[in-house]
């Protein structure tokens, strides 16, 4: 395979909430808002991320989505440039309403960073490695 281009599709519960929590992170909004979805660019590489209401997504997926309130269903990790941008993410994240799984931490040598969800319990992993 080679395909074109990847992006994410997650289900979300209010797209009004899901907008105004990635646009308070900085996300670069990627087009209008409509009744089914919202949609943000991630990163340098514009990765795109698509929020629909749970109902669209489902019938589109043609079966059960996961509860992300009760079970993991894909982390993404955002690439930080060194240790006190992940302790202000924490705080940014903080602010606009996202849960903080695990507060920032070393973990093994030259790794440090935090696990958050945003308000549908869609998980990221805000990373550092020094030398990336």
């Amino acid at each position: 395979m080679k395909p074109k281009k990847i992006w994410s599709n997650l289900a979300v519960s209010d797209l009004d909430i899901t907008t105004k929590f990635y646009t308070e992170l900085g996300f670069k909004p990627n087009g209008k808002l409509s009744k089914e979805l919202t949609s943000f660019f991630a990163g340098e590489d514009d990765f795109v991320i698509h929020f629909f209401l749970k109902d669209i997504l489902k019938a589109g997926m043609k079966g059960d989505l996961a509860d992300t309130q009760k079970v993991n269903e894909v982390i993404f990790t955002l690439s930080a440039e060194n240790k006190d941008q992940v302790d202000n993410w924490e705080k940014e994240v903080k602010r606009a309403g996202g849960k903080i799984i695990s507060r920032p931490e070393e973990f093994g040598k030259g790794y440090y960073g935090f696990v958050f969800a945003d308000p549908d319990g869609h998980r990221f992993n805000v990373f550092y490695m020094e030398g990336l």
